[in-house]
């Protein structure tokens, strides 16, 4: 289990085999067997003979903010699993277990895209619906073929055929997204940097904050976010993190085109330079409060009910103990 220590004042101890907890008049023990990672938040206090017993036990303790970020972790000089974890993702571009993982990324990816399609377009009328149903049909092609390639290939010999049937869905996906806008928020493409329109300048805006949430998760769960599977070539960036949020994209897309769909956001909440968008102080929070909304709402995962953020995190979880098995 995951022991969550936030509570202002809280003091923890060591009783034999045990954490101990204590916050005014209120006493708790845990068995340091049942427990996997502590974390804890400034206010807390925590004796060295619980540290050692963590250590003891491959127990790290991350200290994080107040808004969960983590800041440090403290773990014992073996590593425990974290090295193990970290070395294995050092083998993922040359082993078969880094194809599965890229392609059952990018077919959630997929999978999400044609969710967001159909679920936008369900009011509109018949000859849309035609257009959104064509997209979708084409869009699952591309997924077939890429679930199609053999995972006993290596990553590096299938990256840029993996990519073009992922483009090439992408491709298709937000030409028709743009279809769906009202009429002065049609784009003719996707832009990055620099956007070139407001869909686009949001959309950067809302991958950039979402990169923090899958930099946590893989943080808390062991695993490297500058050791990367299908982006590999950027020195000194979180190339897996690159990868991990190709799953998550699809939710803020979804926000995004709520949000203009409703014009719940207008032309002061952007600064033009240049024909190039940057969203401006306004424009950010109306984004940062609908993506902090959908990170709080519970959506269904394996059959139970669970916040978005935290399907984050299990699946990161699930991700680094199919890598420590590799071991």
């Amino acid at each position: 289990m995951q022991l969550v220590i936030n509570t202002l004042g809280t003091n923890v101890s060591k009783n034999g085999d045990c954490f101990k907890l204590k916050y005014e008049d209120k006493k708790q023990e845990l068995s340091a067997k049942k427990v996997e990672q502590i974390l804890i938040t400034s206010g807390i206090t925590i004796t060295s003979d619980a540290m050692e017993l963590a250590l003891e036990n491959d127990i790290d303790i991350v200290m994080i903010d107040k808004v969960g970020n983590p800041l440090g972790r403290l773990h014992n000089n073996k590593m425990g699993s974290i090295s193990t974890i970290r070395k294995n993702q050092l083998k993922l571009e040359e082993s078969k277990l880094g194809t599965i993982l890229i392609k059952e990324i990018l077919s959630q990816k997929i999978n999400n895209q044609i969710k967001n399609l159909r679920e936008l377009s369900r009011t509109r009328n018949s000859s849309i619906k035609q257009i959104i149903y064509d997209t979708t049909a084409n869009m699952n092609k591309q997924l077939i073929k890429i679930q199609q390639i053999p995972s006993t290939r290596k990553i590096k010999d299938i990256r840029l055929n993996i990519q073009g049937h992922e483009g090439s869905a992408s491709r298709m996906y937000f030409s028709s997204l743009s279809e769906l806008l009202p009429k002065k928020y049609k784009f003719e493409c996707r832009s990055q940097r620099p956007a070139k329109d407001e869909f686009n300048c949001m959309l950067n805006y809302g991958y950039g904050i979402m990169y923090s949430n899958i930099e946590k998760a893989c943080v808390l769960t062991g695993l490297d976010p500058y050791i990367g599977i299908m982006h590999v070539d950027n020195y000194n960036k979180k190339t897996f993190v690159f990868d991990l949020i190709e799953m998550y994209r699809g939710y803020i897309d979804k926000i995004v085109f709520k949000v203009l769909n409703a014009n719940e956001i207008n032309e002061k909440c952007f600064d033009i330079n240049d024909e190039e968008y940057y969203l401006n102080t306004n424009g950010k929070q109306i984004l940062i409060t609908k993506y902090m909304d959908v990170l709080k709402s519970k959506i269904r995962y394996k059959e139970r009910n669970i916040e978005f953020e935290n399907i984050i995190r299990y699946d990161c979880q699930n991700i680094a103990n199919r890598i420590l098995k590799e071991s």
